[in-house]
């Protein structure tokens, strides 16, 4: 990870071609005036798809505050530092795991822009060709066993590793091309692994899928897709 000072504050990259990058190449409306949006992915706020001049694909992401609080104050957060804020420290982590080869996004780069003692921040990774989050997959067709089984081991080699998710939940897991990419590791951390947090994780997703399920039945998931993904996770760390 490279970074350079802005006007403001700063920009990190990993990847060579976003060493140019400028503030203003973190705001949406720059690349919808080069009608370069290609897509975009809503949840509690829209995530935008761009390309670049060199035919990537990029995910731009804004941090927006959730919840109660998210009503007053939108986007600022407490400055504490550089390596603290959240888009550095999703950026490290995301550099970190896709060096050691883990199913994660490409990272590209971040930004932080400070305002007396509050910041806000964006963040760019590669968009994964060809993937569907759980939820938009399992909507239109079933996983069989292995693959369950195979998201069970996926979720596992990342717990073995110390990874905590802190938002771990079917629609922040993609699967492309029988490859499953865990995303979003906004206040994610690199911990000693420990069965307590793990256990944690997993009851999130369950929590998770059975929300889903909850909003659309037909969704294909069931108590023995979940068993097959605990056996499939069990199998490389019985916890």
């Amino acid at each position: 990870m490279q970074i350079k000072t802005t006007q403001q504050g700063h920009i990190a990259w990993c990847e060579p071609s976003a060493a140019t990058l400028t503030a203003q190449d973190f705001s949406v409306d720059v690349w919808q005036a080069k009608a370069a949006v290609v897509g975009q992915s809503k949840g509690r706020y829209t995530t935008w798809f761009v390309k670049t001049d060199s035919a990537q694909t990029w995910v731009l992401r804004h941090y927006w505050r959730g919840g109660l609080i998210g009503k007053f104050n939108r986007d600022s957060y407490l400055y504490t530092g550089l390596k603290q804020t959240r888009a550095m420290a999703e950026l490290a982590i995301l550099e970190t795991l896709y060096q050691e080869g883990f199913a994660v996004p490409r990272p590209i780069a971040a930004h932080v822009a400070r305002s007396g003692l509050c910041y806000n921040a964006d963040i760019i990774i590669e968009h994964v060709a060809g993937a569907k989050d759980l939820v938009a997959y399992l909507s239109q067709q079933s996983m069989d066993e292995q693959q369950w089984h195979a998201l069970g081991q996926t979720i596992a080699k990342f717990h073995l590793r110390g990874v905590y998710h802190a938002d771990l939940n079917a629609k922040n897991v993609l699967l492309a091309h029988e490859q499953f990419y865990l995303i979003d590791f906004d206040r994610g951390e690199l911990r000693q692994p420990n069965a307590s947090w793990q256990q944690a994780n997993l009851d999130r997703l369950l929590r998770s899928f059975n929300k889903e399920q909850g909003k659309l039945p037909s969704l294909a998931f069931s108590q023995q897709c979940w068993q097959q993904l605990l056996d499939g996770y069990r199998s490389l760390h019985p916890i």
